[in-house]
């Protein structure tokens, strides 16, 4: 193949042509996000609604020109064995239903496409990364992601905890915020500082029992999808005015964040793609197809699919939580050896309950396969370790603190100064797009942007979800950035620099709830919108084109089987959902899915196969 680089190439697409098809809430994502990254199309941008086209199965993506064979990504809804059709069905057996609905007590469906949305990421994910491997030399290779992978990716963390050798080191029991103040304001509370906890509900007259008993469903909810406080908690809040809670979080270290709506979120959108791409260097560097990258190692690393299009690529990650060690598990998936920067004496959620062989599960979900270099970046003479690391590796990749990197001098510019060649990826929570903006952590995000309103249909009251929809969603953004820059990077010879954010991940999954807002229609789902039914063993979930028709039968005396007979019998799909995690191990619709790793503890498959 001739090589594709061109010094005219400012987005990592430019010059190059899709066509894609399918069902319109993944194909959506996907020309959006084509888009965005400078590929032109010559047919209309798809529709996105959640009700429609539930009959189409799956659908082609095809990339072509820039002196690329064509590249092809193909997206369903799920594998041959699994027969769901649509979001609400994926959402049903992956688990989605049984986690968002902790906080309720029982399974709740998302009212935003969650697992289209991360779908349609993941295919142009696979897109790139073909085309970063053609660009290396490598094969031409089609992808193949779809809708269940993307839900078992979604749900991999709680999945792992469930089929632990230890049971959770906290009460998996309904309950949870948002709290609502006495002059009626719903709003989220956040501190990672259990004094400032305390000091928080002190100074609002809260028993101090209650105080003490709510700091670890608290703490621990993120893990958990749910937070059975203390009754008094709530109670205390009500009996507080909007301006008192604020007044006293500011005075004591933690944060509160009223829950927007979705039309004052679309009314102050700027518009911004979920991430931005900048070039670091000032002269084109000699890579290509016809000489390695620079820190281009033999081999792979262990637990890294062999012959991924990343093969030989180094990432260096000094990651926390959930967003950026996600994106950097998911580029060790592509074939990446992923080099992960940890403090001294490891990162101490290795030892977060449950384990399995001593480590966490949760902790393994995201970071199996990885190797650890121990760090301490308060240290000059460490940090020099860190630039002489980052001096032979193709992409550095943190979520610290706003301006941490710069005080710590590890900035872009400042590796740019190592490793002109560098793709430099930071994932925030705000991207400074934000003026006056809380913590940006997952569920500050939601309350601040809508989404606490778009997960629940009309008639229910709006509240975040404790499932961490934006980290997860905003892991794959981070990891869709990085591919992003490594192409540019191949084309331009120039390093980069990409920044996501839990922003661009909200303002991603709420688009089409947006556009409905900016039209001056109701942005939010109808009331009823993909409630699973109860049967008399369990639970199932209508397709969303079905679910009016469906609700016509009275399933409530049948077992489940019986009643996805019935509806089979007039015409109407839906699908069991899912309500014990551990359960998956052994669904007919995920046969040889869900694997273990060498430490016992689950693991979901990857998103994407390549051929």
């Amino acid at each position: 193949m001739a090589s594709p680089a061109t010094t005219q190439t400012v987005r990592p697409l430019d010059t190059l042509r899709f066509d894609t098809s399918g069902p319109p809430q993944i194909t959506s994502v996907v020309a959006d996000h084509l888009r965005l990254l400078g590929a032109r199309t010559d047919h209309p941008a798809p529709g996105d609604e959640s009700t429609a086209a539930a009959t189409i199965t799956g659908g082609t993506t095809t990339l072509t020109g820039g002196g690329f064979d064509p590249a092809h990504a193909r997206a369903t809804w799920s594998g041959p064995a699994g027969g769901l059709v649509d979001e609400a069905t994926v959402q049903a057996a992956t688990g989605i239903m049984a986690v968002h609905g902790r906080r309720d007590g029982s399974p709740r469906g998302l009212a935003v496409d969650y697992a289209a949305t991360a779908t349609g990421v993941l295919a142009v994910q696979g897109l790139l990364a073909a085309l970063v491997g053609q660009a290396r030399g490598g094969p031409v290779r089609a992808v193949t992601t779809g809708a269940d992978r993307a839900g078992l990716l979604a749900v991999s963390q709680y999945l792992a905890a469930a089929g632990a050798e230890e049971g959770e080191a906290a009460e998996l029991a309904p309950g949870g915020p948002p709290f609502t103040s006495a002059d009626g304001v719903r709003f989220e509370l956040e501190t990672l500082d259990p004094e400032a906890w305390a000091a928080f509900w002190k100074a609002l007259e809260a028993p101090a029992e209650a105080l003490r008993a709510g700091w670890r469903p608290f703490q621990f909810r993120y893990a958990t999808a749910c937070a059975p406080f203390p009754a008094a908690l709530h109670l205390t809040a009500r009996s507080h005015t909007w301006e008192r809670i604020r007044r006293a979080a500011a005075a004591y270290g933690a944060q509160v964040c009223a829950l927007r709506p979705l039309a004052q979120r679309a009314a102050e959108h700027d518009g911004a793609a979920p991430w931005s791409l900048l070039p670091t260097a000032t002269e084109p560097l000699a890579i290509g197809p016809d000489r390695p990258a620079p820190g281009v190692l033999p081999g792979t690393s262990p637990g890294v699919p062999i012959g991924g299009p990343l093969a030989g690529l180094t990432v260096l990650e000094a990651g926390r939580r959930i967003q950026a060690p996600l994106a950097a598990h998911l580029l060790g998936r592509l074939g990446a050896d992923v080099i992960r920067i940890e403090p001294p004496g490891g990162d101490p959620l290795r030892g977060m309950p449950p384990t399995c062989s001593g480590i966490s599960a949760r902790w393994l979900a995201l970071n199996r396969g990885k190797r650890a270099v121990e760090i301490d970046i308060k240290s000059g003479a460490d940090r020099r370790r860190l630039r002489d690391l980052a001096a032979g590796a193709d992409v550095f990749l943190h979520n610290w603190a706003p301006g941490k990197a710069a005080d710590l001098g590890l900035d872009s510019e400042d590796l740019a100064r190592v490793n002109p060649a560098l793709v430099y990826a930071y994932t925030s929570g705000w991207a400074d797009r934000i003026e006056d903006a809380p913590m940006g952590t997952d569920f500050m995000v939601q309350a601040r942007t809508g989404v606490g309103e778009a997960v629940r249909p009309e008639g229910e009251a709006p509240a975040p979800s404790l499932m961490t929809l934006l980290d997860v969603l905003g892991g794959l953004l981070g990891a869709e950035a990085v591919l992003a820059g490594l192409l540019l990077r191949e084309r331009t010879g120039h390093g980069v620099r990409v920044d996501s954010s839990l922003l661009g991940a909200a303002d991603t999954l709420t688009a089409p709830a947006l556009r409905r807002a900016a039209r001056g229609e109701n942005p939010r789902r109808p009331a009823g919108f993909r409630v699973p039914r109860p049967t008399a063993d369990g639970w199932l979930a209508p397709a969303d084109t079905d679910a009016r028709a469906a609700a016509a039968h009275d399933l409530s005396g049948l077992t489940t089987t019986e009643a996805l007979a019935r509806l089979r019998e007039h015409g109407l799909a839906a699908a069991a959902v899912t309500t014990e995690l551990s359960d998956l191990h052994h669904d007919p619709r995920f046969t040889g899915s869900i694997s273990r790793d060498a430490h016992g503890a689950p693991a979901v498959p990857d998103p994407w196969s390549f051929a």
